[in-house]
């Protein structure tokens, strides 16, 4: 495996840290925290350094809060400070990993994303299809609590492979230990969840999950997968292979990275008769937005009319048959 080449003291200079200052700043100018941090911006930094520089740095705790977009969530918000080393560590590593990543992996990479994943996905069935002269199934699965059952230990062991400075190792550590899930038993020995909202999260998990993408290409060798976070399909023509499939795929998250399927989220079905992917019911040859996203988006309209929520609704629904629902968010 092709190591990160890549030094602890390279990585955590002043220079790039003040970087990953400009690129966390970027919409959040305005935000009582970050005003203050950067009151004494070159104070905070020094400190920063230092505390990196002599590994002293502890990472802080977190804020937490609901949200119920689309579902409901709790987000955790790390400090101004930590939220800054997010960022340089973000940018340090992720041109690294993302060389290691599937092409078919869309969720948080640059260049990729729901949109790309749906079109991949029509791709795929046209190919499985042949044009739609045969029938396509469908395996549509979901992980069970994700973020929250990310393990820690798998999670520092996969990273452990990637790096020759043991000092990357130390403060990679620093972040992923900075959150555990709560768990009701004082007795749980394994350490888990990652937080969402962590900008370092959400390479962390495309990290781990990179485990199961190899093993599905490489170990299974299946042709038309596509993954976006915790959800994934796979196409075939074949549902017995399908079936086939499932108690394999089942056992190597148990087994190799402690994750479960949803049990209510895990079917096979053909495209003729409607999947639901990635907010969007897919079929031969059109989409349509799923029910509860519909009710959704129109909700928030009516509550937040601003023309950058307009606009940001009418760009999504450009991707599939929605010209009625257009009309309606246009007013």
């Amino acid at each position: 495996m092709r190591r990160f080449i890549h030094t602890y003291d390279s990585i955590i200079t002043t220079e790039k840290l003040l970087k990953a200052w400009q690129e966390f700043l970027h919409d959040k100018k305005n935000r009582k925290d970050v005003i203050l941090f950067q009151a004494k911006l070159m104070d905070n930094i020094f400190s920063l350094h230092h505390d990196l520089k002599n590994k002293t740095y502890i990472h802080g705790g977190y804020v937490a809060f609901n949200i119920s977009d689309p579902k409901p969530r709790i987000i955790h918000k790390a400090t101004v400070r930590d939220r800054l080393l997010h960022h340089l560590i973000y940018q340090e590593l992720y041109a690294y990993f993302d060389s290691k990543f599937i092409h078919d992996s869309y969720s948080c990479r640059l260049e990729k994303g729901t949109h790309k994943a749906i079109n991949r996905f029509h791709d795929f069935f046209h190919k499985v299809s042949k044009n739609n002269t045969k029938t396509c199934f469908v395996l549509k699965c979901d992980i069970r609590k994700f973020f929250a059952n990310i393990d820690h230990a798998i999670l520092k062991s996969i990273l452990s492979k990637c790096f020759f400075d043991t000092d990357i190792l130390w403060l990679l550590g620093q972040v992923i230990d900075s959150f555990r899930t709560p768990t009701m038993s004082t007795w749980q020995v394994d350490i888990k969840g990652l937080p969402l909202g962590n900008l370092t999260s959400q390479l962390l998990v495309n990290i781990y999950m990179n485990e199961f993408d190899q093993f599905m290409k490489r170990e299974l060798k299946v042709k038309y997968y596509i993954r976006y976070a915790d959800d994934f399909v796979i196409l075939q023509n074949d549902k017995m292979e399908l079936d086939r499939l499932l108690p394999k795929i089942s056992n190597f998250l148990s087994e190799s990275l402690k994750l479960s399927l949803h049990p209510d989220k895990v079917f096979i079905k053909t495209i003729a008769s409607g999947v639901d992917f990635l907010g969007w019911m897919q079929f031969p040859h059109h989409r349509v937005l799923r029910t509860s996203t519909k009710k959704r988006m129109l909700k928030n309209v009516r509550n937040n009319p601003k023309k950058e929520t307009i606009q940001s609704y009418l760009g999504m629904l450009k991707h599939g048959n929605s010209y009625k629902l257009s009309k309606i968010i246009r007013g």
